[in-house]
C-alpha cells in the first residue's frame, strides 16, 4: 500500500519517509521469508530493502522508479501469498 501511494511523490522531501517505511517493512518480510526457507522471496526483498534504502541511496531515474515501485508492490503481495511460516510446536 505504501508502495503505490508513494508513486504520487517521488520527487518531493517526503520521499524518504516513504523509503524509511519501505525498507522497514522489507527487512520484516525478509525475516518471515528466511524463517519460512522460502530463498527467491528472501533474495528479492533484501533487494528491495537495499534498493529503498534512505541512507545510501542509489541513483535510479524517476521513470524507472516510478516502474519498480508498482513491481516491489506486486513482489510483496506474490510473497505474501507464497510465504508460510511453519508453527513452533505447542
Amino acid at each position: 500500500m505504501v508502495l503505490l501511494a508513494c508513486v504520487a511523490f517521488l520527487d518531493s522531501s517526503a520521499f524518504v519517509f516513504a523509503r524509511w517505511g519501505v525498507t522497514v517493512l522489507a527487512l520484516i518480510v525478509l525475516v518471515f521469508a528466511i524463517r519460512g526457507r522460502v530463498w527467491w522471496a528472501a533474495v528479492l526483498t533484501a533487494a528491495v530493502a537495499v534498493c529503498w534504502n534512505p541512507v545510501v541511496v542509489l541513483p535510479i531515474p524517476g521513470q524507472l522508479w516510478a516502474a519498480l515501485q508498482l513491481v516491489a508492490a506486486a513482489l510483496f503481495i506474490v510473497v505474501g501469498i507464497t510465504v508460510k511460516v511453519p508453527r513452533a510446536a505447542d
